[in-house]
This record gives C-alpha cells, sequence and structure tokens, in this order.
C-alpha cells in the first residue's frame, strides 16, 4: 500500500511539473482570465489545488499553513505560485515516504473547513481522495488550456508510468 502511494505522490509532482510548464505559456491575462470553470480561472484553478493540499497536509500532520477558505488565492503570480507547489509537492512526497504500515491503517481526526464538522477515518481512503482530488483538477486545468486555445497536456497515469521516474512503481 505504502509504494502505492509514493506512486501517486511522485506521479502528482511529474503531472504538476506538466501542467505549470503548459500554465507557463499563458499570457497574465490569460493565466487570470475567468473562463467558467469551477474556480474560474487557471490562476484560480492551481492555487485551488495547493489550497486543498495544504488543508489535507495540515489535516494529515498536524503542520503547516491551511487556509480557511478553499477559493483563497495564495499566489496571483505563477512563478511563486510554482515555487510554492514545489515546495508541496517535496513536503507531500517526504510525508508519504515516511509512513508506515500503521499510519497508513491508523484513523485521523480533522475539522471540515465546508461545514466545522469533526470526522474521524482511515487515513489509506483518505489519501486515495487526496490524490484523485488533485487529478480531477489538474483536468479542469488542462480543459482550462485547451479552451484558451493551447495544445494539450498528456497527463495520463501510464505515461508517468513508462517514464524513467514511473518505471519504478509501474
Amino acid at each position: 500500500m505504502k509504494r502505492h502511494f509514493m506512486m501517486f505522490a511522485a506521479y502528482n509532482r511529474w503531472a504538476n511539473t506538466r501542467i505549470y510548464d503548459a500554465a507557463a505559456d499563458l499570457t497574465d491575462d490569460e493565466f487570470r482570465r475567468d473562463v467558467g470553470a469551477a474556480f474560474g480561472s487557471m490562476m484560480g484553478t492551481l492555487n485551488h489545488v495547493l489550497v486543498a493540499d495544504r488543508i489535507w497536509m495540515k489535516r494529515f500532520t498536524g503542520d503547516g499553513d491551511a487556509p480557511t477558505q478553499l477559493d483563497t488565492i495564495l499566489h496571483k503570480d505563477l512563478p511563486e505560485l510554482r515555487a510554492a507547489r514545489e515546495a508541496e509537492d517535496r513536503r507531500i512526497s517526504g510525508w508519504v515516504e515516511n509512513l508506515g504500515a500503521e499510519d497508513l491503517a491508523g484513523r485521523f481526526t480533522y475539522i471540515t473547513v465546508t461545514d466545522m464538522r469533526t470526522i474521524s477515518q482511515r487515513l489509506s481512503p483518505a489519501l486515495g481522495h487526496f490524490f484523485n482530488h488533485q487529478t480531477h483538477h489538474r483536468g479542469q486545468a488542462h480543459t482550462i488550456l485547451t479552451m484558451l486555445g493551447r495544445q494539450s497536456v498528456v497527463l495520463d497515469l501510464v505515461y508517468f508510468q513508462r517514464t524513467e521516474e514511473g518505471r519504478a512503481y509501474a
């Protein structure tokens, strides 16, 4: 199970790099343009993924800053947002690498952001949601790129598994 989540942490980093590389080709106007996506723009979408990751990592570890709004804009500037994303991806990978079998089988408790309820759940299913959530919103970022006339970005897990880094998990 741990190896499975290590693969998703590595995939997450790889896919984020690809999305951020593609976003770097957008003009500032295109980066900020509300195209009707769930979080409006590429800026809003990429910020949301980082916000959600920080919320979940605070829940998982008890450490770090966790915004209280899902639509918080942490960084309006893509280079600053990218640096924060890369740091969070390193944090996620390092944390997953240090998980033990007891951790993965264990439970954790947190308070939800949207309705302030206390939830207790097993860690492994929550990690499944954590990585799935990132994939979901990267798909939205992909759609935004397409809507703005940019070439699509290959983000499929199987393509990651064919890379040198990904073959270690395939």
